[in-house]
């Protein structure tokens, strides 16, 4: 039986401190469903690239592959860089099914969690509401 895999994409940042929070998410995943396969892939300035994670996927047997883009919006680079990068995957991994997501900040879950932390932030919020 092939497995699942999934490239969670990042930025990247010259500081590697910037990625702990996505290896969190990454590690939690794995921890949650075992049975995936799951690679942190980043845009610039660190590794590995999406191709090398798209491979090692592929590398390890898996016939699907869902791409997350941990960004919070539709931005340029996900407009213009990522679509030519998965393209290149799915020509040279013809036999996969490569599925690209909206970026994580555009979902309702995150946009709630997003929210309910900024609220937390403030001590009015955190008030009894007064009749």
């Amino acid at each position: 039986m092939r497995s699942q895999g999934l490239i969670l994409f990042a930025h990247g940042a010259r500081d590697a401190r910037w990625a702990l929070p996505f290896e969190s998410v990454a590690q939690r995943i794995r921890q949650q469903q075992p049975d995936i396969h799951v690679r942190l892939a980043f845009l610039e300035l660190m590794s590995p690239k999406l191709l090398e994670a798209g491979a090692a996927l592929c590398d390890a047997g898996c016939s699907r592959i869902e791409i997350l883009p941990l960004f919070l919006g539709m931005g340029g680079h996900l407009r213009k860089d990522l679509p030519p990068m998965v393209d290149q995957l799915r020509a040279q991994y013809s036999s996969v099914r490569w599925t690209l997501h909206a970026p994580l900040g555009e979902h309702e879950a995150v946009m709630q969690a997003m929210a309910s932390a900024a609220l937390a932030l403030l001590p009015e919020a955190n008030m009894p509401k007064q009749p």
